[in-house]
């Protein structure tokens, strides 16, 4: 079981975290829209194909970024939500407690070791 302490550090790393995906995922909400002209090819380069495929390749990659973030953020807030619950540090699937040490490097992890190379040999 993990203590008190170490309970409220990994709380403050996932809410910081927590804020630092949202002000990511703003970012590229906020680039997405300013750049929506660009992709849809209604730019000053409208006669440059290379260009418009430039743009496309930069929104998709801006797309999958944002999407990695958002499904980054929805770990941590499960991971919140098993503080708040007392189910934070038990493993989902086994029902084991997580190492501290994979906790202190992967905060949002809901898994233990065992489980997640379980889950990636599939």
């Amino acid at each position: 079981m993990l203590n008190e302490r170490t309970l409220t550090v990994l709380k403050d790393a996932l809410s910081a975290e927590r804020e630092r995906l949202l002000a990511e995922i703003a970012e590229y909400e906020r680039d997405g829209h300013e750049t929506l002209s660009d992709v849809s090819g209604e730019n000053n380069y409208r006669d440059h194909m290379a260009d418009q495929g430039s743009a496309t390749f930069s929104r998709e990659l801006d797309m999958t970024l944002e999407g990695n973030a958002k499904d980054t953020l929805e770990q941590v807030d499960a991971a919140l939500v098993r503080m708040e619950s007392g189910t934070y540090g038990v493993c989902s699937r086994c029902e084991k407690a997580i190492q501290p040490e994979r906790l202190e490097a992967m905060p949002a992890a809901e898994l233990c070791i065992a489980c997640k190379e379980w889950e990636e040999s599939r």
